[in-house]
């Protein structure tokens, strides 16, 4: 290991039918198509490999009439990864989307931010508006990780491995963090959904699944300073990330530590 990271995007799915209206707190004038996609995350040093977030699967998709390319753990396959050998997993928030198919990684511990829990386990969650967001499944899973020793909480910003950190931003979901990495390019902030697009952070306007407005907008100015430049804060939903990086496997693995291509600011808002 020589102190920085490589980072991946693996794409499992998408949704094609959205439109802008359906991205931003109060809707867009402008509306139009703007379509989703689902990502996890690979980060590697050496022999380290770190996940960022396990998606859902197909059986959680059907639940909620989402469909998927494929199954996150197997997105792995391109970068020669067997999930049962990971042993370290960032989990951004506890959503739906990026906290299922825990048991497929038996070896790893998991690093979640203790508010999250707490949100996800607590009061908040007697509300169906709070709530929906999140699968019962999984974070019954997350709690058994919990009594078998193998979650590790932070309160706030902590280090999970060298030239990687956790930030707690909070907005989107109680708990949600965002995940600082050393690169060759420079500290990469992979945002996850403290900015679903880049169009939320880049104008200002959060993306309608909110728990607290003001902490979403505080938070862009955070991703933004966790990163060295612009270009390498990557929002967690956003197509243009494909079409940014180069793409490295599979037609859905795309290599994040690298400069993005074509990269305005304006044009992505």
């Amino acid at each position: 290991m020589d102190g920085t990271w490589e980072v991946y995007a693996l794409k499992y799915g998408e949704v094609a039918t959205r439109r802008r209206a359906d991205n931003f707190l109060g809707g867009d004038p402008h509306d139009g198509p703007m379509p989703l996609d689902y990502f996890t995350w690979v980060l590697r040093s050496g022999d380290r490999t770190i996940l960022v977030d396990t998606g859902f699967e197909r059986e959680e998709g059907a639940r909620r009439g989402r469909e998927i390319d494929r199954e996150p753990h197997e997105a792995l396959a391109p970068l020669g990864i067997a999930p049962e050998t990971v042993d370290t997993v960032i989990i951004t928030h506890l959503h739906y989307d990026h906290a299922g198919g825990l048991p497929r990684y038996p070896a790893a511990t998991f690093h979640l931010q203790a508010a999250e829990m707490a949100f996800a386990t607590g009061p908040c969650m007697c509300h169906p508006q709070l709530r929906h967001t999140f699968s019962v499944d999984h974070v019954c899973e997350m709690v058994r990780k919990v009594y078998a020793g193998r979650v590790i909480f932070h309160d706030g910003d902590a280090e999970v491995a060298p030239g990687v950190t956790v930030h707690r931003i909070g907005g989107h979901s109680l708990g949600l963090q965002a995940v600082r990495v050393r690169t060759r390019e420079g500290w990469l902030c992979l945002a996850s959904d403290a900015s679903h697009y880049y169009a939320n952070y880049l104008t200002g306007r959060p993306f309608p699944i909110v728990v607290d407005v003001a902490e979403t907008l505080d938070g862009y100015a955070r991703i933004r300073a966790l990163a060295s430049t612009p270009g390498l804060v990557i929002p967690g939903h956003d197509p243009l990330v494909r079409r940014l990086f180069p793409e490295v496997a599979g037609g859905f693995v795309f290599r994040l530590d690298a400069t993005p291509r074509d990269f305005d600011p304006l044009s992505l808002a």
